[in-house]
C-alpha cells in the first residue's frame, strides 16, 4: 500500500479510484482472502510501460523516504543481534521482489525472497513468474532457497504479523509474532510455544 501511494504521489498512477480499490483489496489480504495474482495484475499494470531501471531507481527513493522511517528500533536491534551470532537471515515476503530486495539491502540483510514478475521488453510485467511467496507458496519458496544453500539448517525461526503466514508459522520450528493481527493472535492460543512481541 505504501508503494502504491508513492506511485500516486509521483503521478505515475493517475486513476482517481486506484487508492480506494487498493484499500479494498488489502482489506481482503488482512482477512487472508486476497487473490494475490489478481491484486498484482491490477496494481502493477500502470508500471508495465516503465523500464525496470527507472522503477528500481524509484524503489531506492521509496525505501529511504517511506519505509526506513517506519522500521521499529526493536527490529534493528534484533537484526544486529542475529547477525552478531552469524545466523543466516532471510526476508521472505508477499511483496514483489523489486521492493523486497531493496528493503533487505537497506536493512543489511543479504538474502530476500519476494514475488518475482515476468519481464516484457525491459519492463516488469504484471504477471507472476514461478511460485508466488504468498501463504503456502512461502513454504515452497523457502524449501527451494534452503535446497540451493550451502548451509545446513537444523531449525527455522520465523517472525511475522499476518494470518497469511499461518502455513509457514506451522512449518517453522520457532515462531515469533510481532504485533500480530487478531486472527493470528487467536491462532497463537493453540500454540503455546509461539512467542508474542508488542513493538512500537
Amino acid at each position: 500500500m505504501l508503494w502504491n501511494a508513492f506511485m500516486v504521489e509521483k503521478e505515475i498512477i493517475i486513476d482517481p479510484d486506484f487508492i480506494e480499490t487498493d484499500k479494498a483489496m488489502m482489506a481482503l489480504y488482512a482477512k487472508g482472502l486476497m487473490d494475490m495474482e489478481e491484486y498484482l495484475s491490477y496494481t502493477l499494470k500502470p508500471l508495465t510501460a516503465i523500464p525496470c531501471d527507472d522503477i528500481d531507481r524509484l524503489v531506492d527513493e521509496f525505501v529511504i523516504e517511506k519505509v526506513l522511517p517506519l522500521v521499529f528500533p526493536e527490529a534493528l536491534t534484533l537484526i544486529n543481534a542475529l547477525k552478531s551470532k552469524h545466523l543466516p537471515l532471510l526476508i521472505i515476503s508477499a511483496t514483489v521482489s523489486f521492493i523486497v530486495q531493496k528493503v533487505a539491502k537497506h536493512l543489511g540483510i543479504e538474502q530476500a525472497i519476494g514475488i518475482d514478475l515476468q519481464l516484457n521488453n525491459g519492463c516488469y510485467a504484471n504477471k507472476v513468474e514461478g511460485v508466488p511467496s504468498y501463504r503456502e507458496g512461502k513454504i515452497t519458496c523457502l524449501k527451494g532457497w534452503i535446497g540451493e544453500s550451502s548451509i545446513r539448517f537444523d531449525k527455522i525461526s520465523f517472525y511475522t504479523d499476518s494470518i497469511n503466514d499461518l502455513p509457514l508459522c506451522e512449518y517453522a520450528d520457532h515462531v515469533y509474532l510481532i504485533n500480530p493481527c487478531e486472527q493470528l493472535l487467536s491462532k497463537a492460543q493453540q500454540h503455546k510455544d509461539w512467542t508474542i512481541y508488542h513493538w512500537g
